[in-house]
């Protein structure tokens, strides 16, 4: 054997660079001929470009007895045009390598494309195809409401969904659009046929009232030329945006379990409406929501899991429904998640003392600063991607915010103090002005919850 030791030679470890500035870019604004708003960022190295396209048809459009049209339109946008087919406009899609999707929300309805920038061309033209010259066929609009009629069932099935649909049946009026399923119920959508999509689109979708957004690598790309020879042929009557409905809700507190017999778990949403991104009050929300539910190190979770064990874990959020420029907007706060059948009283009981907590005690330096890392620090990552800027983009569009919202928000994040984002989520969870909803086994939560003594118990079915 040798007696020369084995010897290793040690690279040098790999240092971090200098940080470099950072801010949320903003885009650059423009309209087209035919009244189309435009936005757009040039993010150098982004060869995936992100096109979302806002139409400003809400749901509060959707004649009450169709609600849903809305959806089933968003899907029937990419089943063909007056120049493909469904079959070949998808063929055409997946050639150039592109994907292409739609929903309807309560704002309005997203399309998004995302696409090589090599192939920006190609895609452009077929996104503008299914907005100027959608086909609706008859045959691919009874196969998208008997999909959607088939979903229904699942969504009804699966406690998270049903806690949410009833609480915003709860929460607002009946004849409000959010009260109802944003998708439309088996009622609704069993009325919906290609003529209805028709006349829905007919009266509602049009560039004067459209907003795309475009990010990506451009270099090399003639945007403008681009732009003009795609959605700039898309032309229909102007007119003004549809006005926007005023959010009000009854928050009075009480308890509305519906009932699972036999469910070993209990679906628990504690929600109520506040202030939306308008409201100055918003970034301390944020922070505050953050720390109460926002991550595994928050109370709640500090609290229901790790000291307790009800639960895997429980969130809170903060959920714009709807935000307007004249203040009329609201936002959807909640504390959401699912605990063992046997500890629903105590768990509920135990959300409601972190709370009460706060209030008494406030959040801690230590708790702010983690969630401003969190919400702050990891910002970059975040949008590494142009899908998540274009993103956000579309989000400021639909809210009515100013182009620089995202980067300012950011600094006023940072800015905020413990006791403003104590402030901030206390007032956001009064705990005399609170919607209770539970799904789960009435026989076995209804005693425990009552005795709780939060507000009126009701069971439904």
């Amino acid at each position: 054997m040798s007696d020369t030791a084995a010897t290793m030679t040690f690279h040098p470890q790999p240092q971090g660079g200098e940080p470099k500035p950072w801010a949320f870019p903003a885009p650059d604004r423009g309209t087209l001929a035919n009244g189309l708003t435009l936005l757009t960022s040039h993010r150098p190295g982004q060869q995936v470009v992100a096109v979302e396209v806002m139409l400003d048809v809400p749901l509060a459009a959707e004649p009450k007895d169709l609600d849903g049209v809305a959806t089933i339109m968003a899907r029937a946008l990419s089943e063909g045009t007056d120049e493909h087919t469904a079959e070949e406009f998808a063929a055409e899609l997946e050639r150039c390598g592109a994907t292409l999707d739609a929903h309807a929300d309560h704002p309005g309805v997203r399309v998004s494309l995302e696409v090589p920038a090599s192939r920006l061309d190609k895609a452009l033209d077929l996104l503008a195809a299914a907005l100027r010259a959608p086909a609706f066929p008859d045959d691919e609009i009874k196969r998208l409401v008997a999909n959607r009629l088939d979903e229904i069932p699942h969504e009804l099935a699966n406690p998270s969904r049903r806690a949410s649909m009833a609480l915003s049946k709860e929460l607002f009026p009946a004849d409000a659009r959010n009260s109802r399923p944003r998708q439309g119920t088996e009622e609704t959508v069993r009325r919906i046929d290609a003529a209805a999509v028709r006349a829905f689109y007919g009266a509602h979708v049009r560039p004067s009232t459209t907003t795309a957004v475009v990010v990506g690598d451009l270099t090399g790309i003639d945007l403008p030329a681009l732009l003009d020879a795609t959605l700039g042929r898309w032309t229909g009557a102007k007119a003004d945006p549809p006005a926007r409905p005023v959010i009000t809700a009854d928050d009075t507190a009480r308890v509305v379990i519906v009932d699972r017999p036999g469910s070993v778990q209990t679906q628990l949403l504690i929600g109520r409406t506040g202030a939306d991104r308008q409201d100055p009050v918003w970034a301390a929300q944020v922070l505050g929501v953050y720390c109460l539910g926002g991550t595994l190190t928050s109370r709640l979770d500090r609290v229901l899991r790790e000291e307790k064990g009800y639960t895997y874990g429980v969130r809170a959020l903060a959920q714009v429904l709807l935000s307007s420029a004249d203040g009329t907007g609201a936002a959807l706060l909640a504390i959401s998640g699912s605990v063992a059948t046997e500890v629903t009283g105590p768990a509920l009981a135990d959300a409601l003392r972190v709370i009460r907590e706060i209030g008494e005690g406030g959040l801690t330096d230590a708790e702010r600063d983690v969630a401003v890392q969190n919400l702050v620090g990891v910002a970059p990552l975040r949008f590494e991607t142009a899908a998540a800027v274009a993103d956000t983009f579309a989000d400021q569009v639909e809210q009515e915010l100013p182009d620089d919202f995202q980067a300012a928000l950011y600094a006023r994040l940072a800015e905020t103090g413990t006791v403003e984002a104590t402030a901030a989520v206390v007032n956001a969870f009064p705990l005399d002005r609170l919607v209770v909803v539970l799904v789960g086994d009435a026989a076995a939560i209804t005693e425990p919850v009552r005795e709780l003594g939060i507000g009126p118990v009701t069971v439904i079915s």
